[in-house]
C-alpha cells in the first residue's frame, strides 16, 4: 500500500498480484488488513510484553531519539505513549514495546526526508496491523510516497520500477529495539514495580572486580 501527503492514492496503481502495496492517508491497511496476532515482544522471564511499559527516556534510548523529539511527537499526536499519557506534572508516559518499535521507524523516515504527512498515515497503518504482520513488513520509499512490502519479490519489483530509494525492515528494527530494552528498565503496568534489564556490559565488570 502506499501512503501519500494528501490522502489519496495517485501514482502507480497498487498491484494485483498481492503487492507492493502503496499505502495512503484514512484507508491504509484496511483492504489487506489481518487479524491482529497476540502482543510479542521481549523474551525471557518475567511479566508478558503487554504488562510491561517504559518510561520516556527508556523509550529514547532504545529509539535513538532525544527526549525533546518524544516529547514534541507526543504533544502533536505523531507517536503517543498507548499505555499511559502525560496528565500533567508529576505524571510519566509510559510507552509500551510497540510505541518504542514505532518512534524507532519513524526516527529512520525523518532522518531521510518522508514528509511528515505521509508518516503519520504510516503510523497509523503500523498500529492497525497485527504484531506478526510487523515482524515480516519492509517499508519502501522515494521520499513522496511508501510502500508496504511483504516479500522480497515484491521489494525487487519496487527497485525495478524506481520506486523504492530505501527501505526499512520492520523485523530488523522489532530486534533491535527488543535487545536495546532487555538491558534497560521497564515498569510493570499493574504494580508500578521496576523491572531491571540484564545489561552484559555490567556482569563483565562484576566478574573483574571478583577476580580483583
Amino acid at each position: 500500500m502506499r501512503i501519500t501527503g494528501d490522502g489519496t492514492t495517485g501514482g502507480t496503481p497498487a498491484r494485483s498480484d498481492g503487492g507492493p502495496y502503496p499505502l495512503h492517508g484514512g484507508a491504509a491497511g484496511s483492504a489487506h488488513r489481518q487479524p491482529a496476532s497476540p502482543p510479542v515482544g521481549p523474551v525471557g522471564e518475567g511479566p508478558a510484553p503487554e504488562e510491561v511499559g517504559y518510561r520516556g527516556p527508556t523509550a529514547c534510548a532504545a529509539a535513538g531519539i532525544t527526549y525533546r523529539q518524544l516529547d514534541y511527537w507526543a504533544r502533536t499526536g505523531l507517536v503517543e505513549p498507548s499505555v499511559r499519557p502525560a496528565y500533567g506534572s508529576g505524571t510519566q508516559r509510559l510507552y509500551s514495546f510497540r510505541d518504542v518499535v514505532v518512534l524507532k521507524i519513524v526516527k529512520r523516515f525523518l532522518d531521510t526526508g518522508v514528509a511528515l504527512q505521509n508518516i503519520r498515515t504510516a503510523v497509523q497503518h503500523l498500529r492497525d496491523r497485527g504484531f506478526r504482520d510487523l515482524e515480516r513488513m519492509t517499508l519502501m520509499s522515494d521520499g513522496a510516497t511508501v510502500y508496504e512490502c511483504t516479500s522480497p519479490d515484491q521489494v525487487v519489483s519496487l527497485l525495478q520500477g524506481g520506486q523504492g530509494v530505501f527501505g526499512i525492515a520492520v523485523g530488523v528494527v522489532w530486534r533491535d529495539v527488543e535487545n536495546a530494552l532487555s538491558q534497560l528498565h521497564g515498569e510493570r503496568v499493574d504494580t508500578g514495580e521496576t523491572l531491571v534489564g540484564h545489561n552484559p556490559a555490567d556482569e563483565l565488570a562484576a566478574r573483574r572486580n571478583r577476580a580483583v
